[in-house]
Parts: structure tokens; sequence; C-alpha cells
């Protein structure tokens, strides 16, 4: 995997876990990894997550739990960094360890969904339906208890995201991260990705960007992350689809030329590959009856 910078949040004297309501311009944050387990619900704000290797949209009312280790970052529309102070962004999000209740709490049988749940996030999970207003509903009562309210209510949230059937991991078993050094050279390719999808994307220009020979660059991209770069760019361009679909009244041809397609054959192609569907039945499954 894209290498990433390690980071933690300090924990407050009176917590054993943290607690976080970040509402800011846009999301800072690099592509970094920590030991701690992450949840993290999208209040405000929409753009671009990056978990592990995949890539997908996010808006408001994102669920997502991240597992230890496992690199991530949230890029806001690049609108947001812009019109600095006219579009807000709001997460509300828990750091916690395996151990956080003391070494083999988990491990415990009365936990044994939540302790298969937490190794399972290790490919991240989604979380959707009536489970995800069922924890951003705790997440916001959070905000304003005491640290024991807090610390009940998380039990509560994972609990409830381990029974739950409104879940998907979000990568395949054969992801394995790799997190030393590279940070201001992946979050550079990310930002240079992010800025210029929406035309025509030259492996010269990134590679030149990076004091890197074309093939050099192809070789390094491919080597951690197993995708070539022109894969990982249509991901971010049938994202970026994804959300004006689900978000406009615009025509599918204008969506995929908006996105970053010239061709529409590959459009659908690309499209169909990626979210198992094509644009039209995407759009109908979004649509209020």
């Amino acid at each position: 995997m894209l290498k990433a910078q390690l980071y933690r949040h300090p924990l407050r004297s009176d917590s054993s876990f943290y607690f976080g309501n970040q509402l800011c311009d846009y999301f800072d944050r690099p592509w970094h990894f920590h030991k701690e387990f992450e949840l993290v619900y999208i209040n405000k704000s929409y753009g671009t997550k990056f978990i592990g290797n995949k890539v997908l949209p996010f808006e408001p009312g994102d669920l997502t739990l991240i597992g230890s280790n496992l690199p991530h970052l949230f890029r806001n529309n690049e609108e947001f960094y812009q019109s600095i102070g006219q579009n807000r962004a709001n997460s509300l999000f828990v750091h916690f360890t395996k151990d956080f209740l003391g070494d083999g709490f988990f491990e415990l049988p009365e936990w044994n969904l939540v302790n298969r749940m937490l190794e399972k996030s290790a490919f991240g999970i989604q979380i959707t339906g009536n489970s995800r207003d069922t924890v951003a509903q705790k997440l916001i009562k959070m905000d304003t208890e005491n640290p024991t309210q807090r610390l009940m209510i998380l039990l509560e949230i994972l609990i409830e995201i381990a029974t739950c059937t409104d879940t998907a991991t979000i990568l395949s078993a054969g992801f394995a991260p790799n997190n030393s050094g590279d940070t201001d050279k992946i979050n550079k390719v990310f930002e240079y990705i992010i800025k210029n999808y929406q035309k025509e994307i030259y492996l010269d220009d990134i590679s030149s960007q990076l004091h890197m020979s074309t093939a050099a660059f192809s070789r390094y991209f491919k080597k951690h992350t197993r995708k070539t770069f022109s894969d990982y760019v249509t991901e971010i361009r049938i994202a970026h689809a994804c959300k004006l679909i689900i978000e406009d009244n615009k025509s599918i041809s204008e969506i995929g030329y908006l996105s970053g397609f010239e061709n529409m054959a590959n459009f659908y192609r690309h499209f169909k590959a990626n979210m198992g569907m094509i644009p039209k039945d995407y759009k109908n499954k979004f649509k209020i009856s």
C-alpha cells in the first residue's frame, strides 16, 4: 500500500479513548494511519475518501469503521479549498485501541461478535441503512455527554455495528498495507489526481513533479497499490460520477464528461466494472419513491 504517516490523537486524562467533533473549512489530515480503530461519521461536506487502495465518494451521512493501522484519507472536493469560508466540513469520530478497556476485554465470550467485527475492520467497514442512522444519533449524543456516558454509548455503538446487517467491507482480502515513509510524495500524487481528474492526465506530468521517470513512477505506483495509475484515476472519476448521479439532474452523458470521460462507451464500461451496474441503474437505486 502507499506509504502513510503515523498519527495519534492525545487522550484526555479522564478518558480511555478519543472522541472528536471536527468543524473546519475542509478536512486537512494527510494520508495517514494509526494504531487506534477509527469510527468516523461525516455530518457535513463531501468529497473523496481513500481507504487502503480503494477510492470512494463520501457525502453527509457517510459512516466508516477504519481498522488499526489501515491508511486512509478524507479529501473534500476542490471548491472547499478554493473558497475558504463558503463551505464547511464537519465530522464526528472516535479513536480507540483494542485494549482500551484492558487486555483481553474483547476476548471475553460475551464480546465475540464485537471482536470479530474489529478483526473485519482491517479491511474497512461501511455502515449504511438504519444502523448508520442509529450510530449517527449516538455519536451526536456523545458530544454532549460526560466521559462515563460516552463510554457506555461507545459500547452500544460497537454492539450495534457487530450485530447489524447493514455493513460491507471496503477492501478485498488480499490487501496488505505498508506504512512507512513517503508521506509527502503520496499526498502530492493524490492532490494532483484530485485537481486534474476531469481532464486528460499524462504520466509525464506527475512523474516529473516527483522527479521520477515515467517508467520508474509506474513501477513505484503499481508496486505499492497493486493498481496501475490509470486504473486509480478511473476509480476517482467513477467516484465523482456517483456523486453527480445522486445529487444532480444532469444527463448521464454530461455526468460522464464532467467526470473526465470523453468516450461514453468507456464511461459505461468502467462504471459497470467498478459499481457492478450501469449508471442508469445506479441512479434508479437512489430515487425516492
